[in-house]
């Protein structure tokens, strides 16, 4: 069984959607529509945005859930809300959006004009560029991801998905990849 290593198997940095943590949501949305990754002769979608700082130290990610939180309206829907107080056992209804769409648009543009600072996820555990196959297998296994940045001389080099993952372990086992 051939152990591949995670620089074997990433996406380079400079082929994966990054942006500054100044820029806007509107901009990460743009980068996570855009971008298009081409692995093996396959089309693939980013699923997250790595976020950096002014010195390119990667601060965190913008996954598409995090983009739909930063648009969930407050005070809304309980406990995803942020002022969570409760004055009546109410079943939290959806639908309630409905009744004033004009404010409800208003208020999505602003919230795409904030920072994606606001809504980014910290990163919860990289691999270096020489870490093998199984070192990859239990960081994302430990810490439920399905993305890890590539570490190499201290900065980011890439990213390694579930998707390289599974089709390297395809490889070793001898199934046959689609190309």
């Amino acid at each position: 069984m051939e152990l591949k290593t995670a620089g074997e198997l990433m996406i380079p940095l400079d082929k994966y959607p990054h942006i500054p943590y100044w820029f806007s949501i509107r901009h990460a949305i743009a980068e996570l529509t855009h971008s298009q990754l081409v692995i093996d002769g396959q089309i693939s979608l980013a699923r997250a945005v790595l976020v950096f700082d002014d010195e390119y130290n990667l601060m965190g990610l913008v996954r598409r859930r995090d983009i739909m939180k930063g648009f969930e309206p407050e005070n809304f829907f309980g406990d995803q809300a942020h002022y969570s107080q409760h004055l009546f056992e109410v079943k939290h209804d959806p639908d309630l959006l409905e009744i004033s769409s004009e404010r409800l648009h208003k208020s999505i543009e602003e919230k795409a004009e904030q920072a994606v600072s606001s809504i980014m996820a910290p990163i919860e555990a990289t691999v270096d560029y020489n870490d093998h196959l199984f070192k990859i297998v239990y960081e994302m296994n430990h810490h439920q991801l399905s993305m890890l940045p590539v570490i190499k001389d201290d900065a980011v080099v890439g990213v390694i998905r579930t998707v390289e993952v599974t089709s390297q372990i395809a490889k070793n086992l001898g199934i046959k990849l689609n190309t």
